[in-house]
């Protein structure tokens, strides 16, 4: 469950990192920031805390425990 929960987070993300809607804006956050490259400031620290939810939620301990414990026979 928690790893579907998190290939939506990261599904979502790609979603928004098609920011076409900033494209043209001519804003300056904060005085100094145009709109475009602060909302990727933050795009860029949410896709960060995505990859730390699938190493903490979805990545396997240990990929034998995955197949129980077998071990592959060459």
């Amino acid at each position: 469950m928690r790893s579907k929960a998190v290939l939506a987070f990261m599904l979502v993300l790609f979603v928004l990192h098609q920011d076409f809607w900033l494209k043209d804006d001519p804003t300056l956050v904060l005085g100094v920031v145009p709109a475009s490259l602060a909302y990727h400031m933050v795009f860029t620290a949410l896709a960060a805390f995505g990859w730390c939810l699938v190493v903490r939620f979805a990545w396997p301990i240990d990929p034998d425990e995955e197949r129980g414990g077998e071990t592959p026979t060459q």
